[in-house]
């Protein structure tokens, strides 16, 4: 076996590939239970692609077979059902710990200096995992996946003079149809996890290549022994596989638990209406797209007001596209002398406290039928929301801030 090692490392350098990003890449040793999620991440995204795997095998892309042969998973096929609900879940989850992995990062400053690119890395995941979503939501092809999708893809015609064509590009035909499906089908399993495969894999070599940060903040290179390994720092194998073991074998148990008793979280997860196949002619009372999606729709419908003679649609669009936009900005805002929030000032603190209450209660919004008196809340929380980035030079900058340790304090 020994020798077997070496010859294939004299031709692929695998041992030293192992070294470099796990045995002999030191880690800061003050992680606490907010630096899971990135492990959990993987864990969930190696899910999606073998559940997404299998599932495809009996899975017939065309408007005509696409909802039967759902039916005929979840029934006829041996364990589809619960390969079906694997993904379905996988995806809930892998938002889940998507958005906790990204308020971590804003919590402890991950995006400052050197690690900018590690963020737009970050946020482009991010950006392709709503693409992968949202391609997927339309293959059951039941009601709300037709509707939501008609919905989704026809404000691409709000935008002034190439709005028509571009939503007519999108979908391929004048409505959503089964060319509709059959593109989207063909980016959810190929083009699209390719994408999202290079992203991440460049995403932890921009990691490893500037070092991890900390709840501290503080850069645990400058402090390094006689043999340059970091004095506040540990290996991530096999200290962080193990340690993350514990986070996976609680994730996993949870994870289970909603499989098997509430797979579709009450209409939250998968829809009623999308238990009925896809019918143009019949809307569903309320069209919402999944609860992951519904922070930034309650952003669209928070618009209501043309501007400069310009439909409140298309403004609607540039609100929820620019919400998404400016996280790519994030590490160029914040002005603040200290990384972590936990020697940051009250201002900086109730403000990242304001901005994550404006995303939840944006999203609960969301995914609730419009009524005037929550068009202002969520009018009112929007602004919260572009507030926490647009004002951030000023307050991050005026901010007192508390001393920063030299070295990690555990």
């Amino acid at each position: 076996m020994q020798k077997l090692i070496e010859w294939i490392d004299a031709r692929l350098p695998v041992v030293d590939a192992f070294e470099r990003h796990m045995s002999k890449y030191y880690a800061p040793k003050n992680f606490n239970m907010w630096y899971f999620f990135g492990s959990l991440s993987l864990l969930v995204l190696v899910n999606q692609l073998l559940t997404g795997i299998w599932l495809t095998m009996s899975y017939n892309p065309s408007a005509e077979g696409a909802f039967a042969s759902v039916e005929y998973i979840m029934r006829d096929v041996e364990y589809g059902w619960l390969l079906r609900y694997l993904h379905s879940t996988g995806a809930s989850a892998f938002f889940v710990v998507v958005y906790l992995h990204m308020f971590r990062g804003l919590m402890y400053g991950s995006y400052r200096k050197p690690r900018e690119l590690v963020w737009i890395f970050g946020m482009t995941i991010y950006l392709a995992l709503m693409a992968e979503a949202f391609m997927g939501y339309l293959l059951p092809w039941g009601q709300m996946s037709y509707w939501g999708a008609q919905v989704i893809v026809s404000l691409f015609g709000a935008i002034p003079f190439v709005g028509d064509d571009l939503a007519l590009w999108i979908r391929g035909d004048y409505l959503i149809s089964g060319i509709t499906l059959n593109r989207f089908f063909a980016l959810h399993v190929v083009a699209l996890p390719i994408v999202l495969l290079a992203l991440v894999v460049l995403h932890l070599l921009a990691l490893h290549e500037v070092g991890s940060n900390n709840p501290d903040g503080v850069e645990i290179k400058k402090v390094k022994d006689e043999n340059g390994i970091p004095k506040d720092g540990i290996p991530f194998h096999p200290y962080y596989t193990v340690h993350d073991l514990v986070a996976v074998v609680v994730f996993l148990f949870i994870f289970c638990v909603v499989v098997f008793f509430f797979p579709e979280m009450n209409g939250f997860f998968m829809e009623k209406p999308n238990f009925e196949p896809a019918n143009a002619l019949k809307t569903p009372d309320h069209i919402a797209p999944v609860w992951y999606f519904t922070p930034f729709y309650a952003m669209l419908r928070a618009v209501t007001y043309p501007l400069f003679g310009v439909d409140a649609k298309f403004w609607g669009v540039v609100v929820m596209g620019g919400a998404i936009a400016i996280l790519f900005v994030l590490p160029w805002l914040d002005r603040s002398p200290v990384k972590s929030i936990r020697y940051k000032g009250l201002i900086s603190k109730v403000a990242l406290l304001l901005f994550a209450i404006s995303f939840v209660v944006l999203g609960y919004l969301g995914a609730l039928p419009s009524t005037p008196g929550r068009t202002m809340v969520a009018q009112i929380m929007t602004t919260v929301y572009f507030a926490f980035f647009i004002l951030m030079p000023w307050y991050s900058k005026i901010d007192k801030t508390k001393p920063v340790p030299e070295r990690v304090t555990g």
